[in-house]
């Protein structure tokens, strides 16, 4: 397992689905986890108890709304006040479905800053420290629709492509940073599929009832339009995947965009 102890990191949208596995991959590292997101006050309590049982040293949660660049500036200045991020994961991001012609112009806002702005942002912040440091890790969630395009989906397609292209960018200069030894500076992408989160729920519980309950069939009905695999992913296994791009081992690998998509953008 990659020993993160000593290191920070920063997963923004991590109460909750795909951001709070990685939080827990990272916090059975050992890392310091800045916990994130939109949650009430015993929500936040219990996400930073469990990282901790989990083991992490430290979890505390930090404050802001992602549409807001101001407030994007206090919460890195407040992370960095706690020591800096070593490791920063882009997670945070909202998802609205409609016809180009239809699509609400405040939504366009709304998803292109909180799924691409706000990832500038932070990364605009962490990276000249993690340059300074020798070690650095910035990894950005996008999605297969930030490798391929669907309907009704135009500023989450638009907002997870410019994510991809943000990524390659910073991946470039800050490809010489640090040494092997300490693990240099990398920038990536991970690009899920079809992935188990709440978000999915009531769509996969309405094909398994078409299919007489099988939950199964259910899955692989849903799937089968898009994930050749008929599988879904778990929120585990992005965490699995955003440590180990965390090892120095991973030193090399900066600029990707890695789909777990079973196939999808194989296609």
């Amino acid at each position: 397992m990659t020993d993160l102890k000593g290191k920070t990191a920063l997963v923004t949208g991590s109460v909750q689905g795909i951001g709070l596995a990685i939080a827990e991959s990272l916090a059975e590292a050992g890392a310091r986890i800045a916990v994130h997101g939109i949650a009430g006050d015993a929500q936040v309590h219990d996400v930073c108890e469990h990282l901790r049982a989990k083991g992490s040293p430290q979890a505390e949660f930090f404050r802001g709304d992602m549409r807001h660049p101001e407030q994007i500036d206090e919460l890195m200045d407040a992370v960095e006040a706690w020591g800096g991020a070593d490791i920063l994961v882009n997670n945070a991001g909202i998802q609205h479905t409609a016809p180009l012609a239809e699509m609400p112009r405040e939504k366009w806002d709304a998803i292109l800053q909180i799924n691409l702005s706000a990832a500038f942002a932070t990364m605009q912040k962490a990276m000249p420290l993690m340059a300074e440091r020798g070690y650095g890790r910035v990894i950005n969630i996008a999605s297969v629709h930030g490798l391929v395009a669907s309907k009704d989906k135009a500023p989450y397609v638009a907002a997870k492509f410019g994510l991809v292209g943000l990524s390659r960018v910073a991946a470039l200069e800050y490809a010489s940073a640090g040494t092997k030894q300490a693990g240099g500076v990398t920038v990536n992408c991970i690009c899920p599929g079809w992935t188990e989160t709440a978000i999915i729920g009531p769509q996969i519980d309405a094909r398994a009832a078409a299919h007489g309950g099988d939950r199964d069939a259910g899955i692989a009905d849903l799937l089968s339009e898009k994930q050749p695999s008929l599988r879904t992913s778990d929120p585990s296994e992005i965490g699995a995947l955003a440590l180990w791009l965390c090892a120095p081992i991973a030193h090399n690998v900066t600029g990707t965009a890695i789909p777990v998509d079973g196939g999808w953008t194989a296609q």
